[in-house]
């Protein structure tokens, strides 16, 4: 399963732009400088009071399509 590493740091209130669906997805760089799109969803997972902040680990099937999200590092 393909992964990659991406720094992502929204507060609360951007988070709920994506998590009330005004925006489907959201764009993040990669460690190694890549920018990535992924579903607006996937924050859903991982939001705090604080909003999201650290280094996460996207996770996509063979076909490219986002299966999982995992925090690596808080920030």
């Amino acid at each position: 399963m393909p992964t990659i590493d991406v720094v992502i740091e929204l507060t609360y209130e951007e988070c709920l732009a994506h998590y009330e669906g005004r925006i489907a997805n959201l764009r993040a760089r990669s460690l190694d400088g890549r920018w990535v799109i992924f579903p607006a969803e996937a924050i859903r997972r991982v939001v705090e009071r604080q909003g999201v902040h650290g280094v996460y680990r996207l996770n996509f099937s063979e076909q490219g399509r986002f299966i999982s999200i995992t925090l690596l590092t808080r920030r």
